[in-house]
């Protein structure tokens, strides 16, 4: 998932610090959740085999409910980063998502 290990001492207030009998030992600063669906997006690019723009529609849906699933949308910005990576308009991947609750 991308997260980075850093002495306690140095945890901010989004970050997750473990502890071993009591005693602090490390902390866990996770990213952000906007630049793992970057990460999300390239592992799916490189599944395919090639850009996500390029994939037929019926495909473009498939990655847009497996996103969706993934709690992509969720993230601020997330709709226009999919439409971006799928090659596709905002309004198409509202289609998409729309398409999928609606059967």
């Amino acid at each position: 998932m991308g997260g980075e290990m850093l002495p306690p001492d140095e945890a901010g207030p989004e970050d997750v610090v473990l502890a071993w009998e009591g005693v602090d030992v490390v902390a866990v600063r996770l990213p952000q959740l906007a630049d793992s669906l970057d990460h999300i997006l390239a592992a799916m690019e490189r599944r395919q085999g090639r850009p996500l723009a390029d994939l037929d529609r019926k495909a473009k849906q498939e990655v847009v409910r497996s996103l969706e699933a993934r709690g992509a949308f969720a993230v601020r910005h997330g709709v226009e980063t999919v439409a971006s990576a799928l090659g596709v308009s905002r309004f198409t991947v509202y289609n998409y998502l729309n398409r999928e609750k609606g059967s």
